[in-house]
């Protein structure tokens, strides 16, 4: 038995799991936010009783120092060297990571090279990688990319039709993320629908604030929605997903905005917020919806339909499907958006049953038995996918 640590360090935040392996039994989970700021707050779980407290926490130095303090002050672990390894969440490996890997000197400065690609993410994962070495300097330490899982996917998915040596000289294609997530819940279908995972065609729906859709054949992504970056794609929360491009430069002619100002307005005020009015939060839009607000309803329908239209797209993609898979915060807990996503597919075989849609994060089918193809629930778990792989890379 081994302790495993699997870190998702944010630009002000750093969640983490500890987890005993191969048992997958969950020691321990936190997470510690508003890093930076003299009111950081610190949140661990021990024996199943939540612990908060509110200290300063000038950097991510410091919130790994106390992390990894708090541990043992807490009688979690008796020592720091029972941790044999540590999983880091890396957003965006490019085309230089197809699998996660070791981290070494050199995957260190790629991962740093790549945040060209990620600039709101892979610096802030860096930092949680380098606080990790200072402290714990000698264990094992493996790098977890979002978009390794998509690697798969074939140029006819990936490239976009522009001059071709953007893609050659710049790296410029469709990348995809929440690829750890895709490849948990992929996997667990697999196990409850008792197939092979090579046998099945699969559309994975990993819908919160942030959202994409896969297809998944053979256990293979072939195609998904996210992009070159995180906001192509469905409308989700705040981003605008997928736009005619020609808009941007329209945008900041009639606003005098700057393409970076465009860029953030597309980012963090657009989505779901911008089509209620107000808020990004689905449970508020539920919320009003239901009230007769209409554009909290528009919003659930923009949503709904871009949604919709992926898993028709990429069912044809695949000549077919077995398996609908809904996870994440909003495709776990919504009843309401999974109904309005299933709604008109009975064409391609999806027959699914509302009172088996009436659940929020349980894992099951809420399909009818006789459904050709069938629907799930599945809670994602990105950060025992991180620990497995860490245990496997450590061997």
């Amino acid at each position: 038995m081994a302790k495993i640590i699997a870190i998702n360090a944010g630009s002000s935040s750093l969640k983490f799991q500890l987890f005993e392996m191969p048992s997958e039994e969950v020691i321990t989970k936190g997470l510690i936010e508003r890093i930076g700021l003299n009111d950081a707050v610190f949140n661990i779980t021990v024996n199943g009783e939540k612990i908060k407290e509110t200290t300063d926490i000038p950097d991510h130095n410091v919130a790994v120092e106390l992390l990894l303090n708090k541990l043992t002050d807490l009688g979690i672990i008796q020592s720091l060297s029972e941790i044999e390894g540590v999983g880091h969440r890396v957003v965006h490996g490019g085309e230089a990571f197809s699998d996660s890997v070791l981290i070494t000197p050199e995957v260190l400065q790629k991962i740093e090279e790549l945040s060209e690609l990620a600039p709101l993410h892979n610096p802030a994962n860096v930092t949680g990688i380098k606080s990790f070495q200072k402290v714990l300097p000698n264990i094992t330490a493996i790098a977890v990319f979002d978009t390794a899982f998509h690697q798969t996917m074939p140029e006819d998915s990936f490239l976009y039709s522009v001059p071709y040596e953007y893609y050659k000289d710049y790296g410029i294609r469709k990348y995809g993320f929440h690829g750890t997530s895709h490849k948990y819940v992929s996997e667990r279908a697999a196990e409850m629908l008792g197939r092979p995972l090579d046998q099945l065609r699969l559309i994975s729906c990993h819908l919160g604030n942030g959202a994409s859709i896969t297809a998944i054949q053979g256990g293979h992504s072939i195609d998904t929605s996210m992009g070159f970056t995180p906001l192509a794609g469905v409308t989700m929360g705040t981003r605008s997903g997928d736009i005619d491009p020609a808009l941007i430069p329209y945008i900041m002619e009639k606003t005098k905005l700057s393409a970076d100002e465009v860029l953030d307005v597309l980012n963090k005020k657009s989505g779901m917020l911008a089509l209620s009015g107000f808020s990004s939060d689905l449970r508020d839009i539920e919320l009003q919806a239901s009230e007769g607000n209409e554009r909290a309803e528009l919003a659930l329908k923009v949503f709904a339909s871009r949604i919709h239209a992926f898993v028709g797209a990429y069912a044809a993609r695949m000549s077919g499907v077995d398996a609908i898979i809904f996870t994440a915060g909003i495709g776990e807990n919504s009843e309401t958006i999974r109904a309005r996503v299933l709604n008109g597919l009975e064409f391609m075989g999806v027959y699914w049953d509302p009172a088996l849609n009436n659940l929020r994060g349980d894992e099951r089918f809420i399909n009818y038995p006789h459904s050709p193809v069938k629907v799930m629930v599945i809670p994602t778990d990105e950060e025992v996918m991180i620990a497995r792989d860490v245990v496997r890379l450590s061997k």
